[in-house]
């Protein structure tokens, strides 16, 4: 009975808008499952060096951030319905290049106004316009279940998208990366459909313009704080993405691309099985400890991972570290919901989202460096990835420790 209450009050409570967009970030996501573990494979195919790849990463990072600031400033007043629709379709020229070209230089071109992702993360320009939608499209007291219900869609579809990735590793018709890449395209096709059905109860609750006064009020003082740290983390994070692990597991144990399709599968599955204890988490030890706690265990873990002698303890290692990864999401994106009024929420959540985005620009080209000669061999980007994750810990609890933070 309490299953059936569950089916029949999510619908209502949440919206179409919210389920539209529940839907096309996890097609999305289930692309860059798939594209990010052969995306390294394609380059190489090509003839590309290994800084190429992160050359690339940061340029479509670069890119992000760019969309990510034109969208915080101006999709309320464009329309978010609109804007998404246009991102959708950049993001599916961009699949259609990356399986067609084998030019550096379109691709890098490609990169940069589409989104090409190195994880099933979501820095994109989109995230901050479909967080806005879902903050208005349920009661406050349910932000942090439907953020959960979000971000456990998205990154089951993403696990789905690394098995996918496994079996393209399979077929002998054509490369498995080409392939990823048009099924990539398809995909944002798909988002593109759904982005068009949304309603007028999408858009913000009233024209919003840049503002221009100079105000400083406690509100922006709080977002430029959560923005600073979220920065740290995605720094910390983007050392250690899938394409980057990915590439360490082949080089460092020699696993094969159908073992590293199935890795991810479970390594974005667990995190999603995962985060659905988040609003039991925050409603029993507040947003706060939902933030830090499973952050910090996932910082240890990977700090960690470079010291498994062979693949098997590798895999465990990663494994527990995903599981306990991303459960601390839900909770942050709650609270940057519930700190800011209605009216700026797209433009708090890109700015967040925009710093991460910042962040992740320079964290490929770092890791890169970082897998060269000994280097690679201590694992040096995950260990400096987990030093800055526990920095961001740290400075979060400091920061927050004695606020009075809304309930999950």
């Amino acid at each position: 009975m309490p299953n059936a209450q569950l089916r029949s009050r999510f619908p209502a409570e949440v919206g179409r808008n919210g389920l539209l967009v529940i839907a096309a970030r996890a097609l999305r996501t289930f692309g860059y499952g798939c594209t990010s573990v052969l995306l390294a494979e394609l380059l190489a195919q090509d003839g590309d060096a290994p800084w190429q790849t992160g050359l690339l990463l940061a340029v479509a990072a670069a890119g992000s951030v760019f969309a990510s600031l034109m969208l915080g400033l101006f999709a309320d007043v464009w329309g978010r319905r609109r804007t998404l629709i246009a991102c959708g379709c950049l993001m599916a020229v961009t699949g259609v290049v990356f399986a067609l070209s084998e030019s550096y230089p379109v691709l890098v071109a490609a990169a940069f106004i589409g989104t090409i992702s190195p994880s099933t993360n979501d820095n994109t320009p989109f995230s901050g316009v479909e967080q806005a939608i879902l903050a208005q499209s349920c009661p406050p007291a349910r932000h942090t279940a439907i953020f959960t219900c979000y971000n456990v869609t998205a990154m089951a579809s993403g696990a789905l998208g690394g098995l996918a990735a496994a079996a393209l590793g399979l077929q002998t018709w054509t490369s498995a990366p080409d392939a990823a890449f048009a099924l990539y395209a398809v995909l944002a096709a798909g988002t593109v459909t759904l982005f068009w059905r949304l309603s007028p109860q999408a858009e913000a609750p009233g024209t919003v313009r840049p503002d221009r006064s100079g105000h400083r009020g406690r509100v922006p003082g709080q977002v430029r704080l959560l923005a600073g740290l979220s920065a740290l983390d995605a720094l910390s994070g983007g050392l250690a993405v899938q394409a980057v692990l990915a590439w360490w597991f082949a080089h460092r144990y020699g696993a094969t691309t159908t073992q590293l399709g199935l890795v991810f599968f479970a390594a974005n599955l667990l995190p999603a099985l995962a985060q659905l204890t988040a609003p039991l988490l925050a409603r029993r030890r507040g947003l706060l400890a939902t933030m830090l706690l499973p952050h910090t265990a996932a910082n240890l873990l990977l700090a960690c991972l470079p010291f498994a002698q062979n693949l098997a303890t590798a895999v465990t290692l990663l494994l527990l570290r995903q599981t306990v990864s991303k459960i601390d999401v839900p909770a942050r994106q709650a609270f940057t919901a519930a700190v800011v009024p209605s009216a700026h929420r797209t433009a708090a959540a890109s700015l967040t989202s925009l710093a991460r985005s910042v962040a992740v620009s320079a964290a490929p080209l770092a890791a890169t460096t970082l897998l060269t000669g000994t280097l690679a061999a201590l694992g040096a980007p995950l260990l400096l990835g987990a030093a800055l994750g526990l920095g961001y810990d740290l400075a979060l609890w400091r920061a927050y420790r004695g606020a009075p933070l809304p309930e999950g």
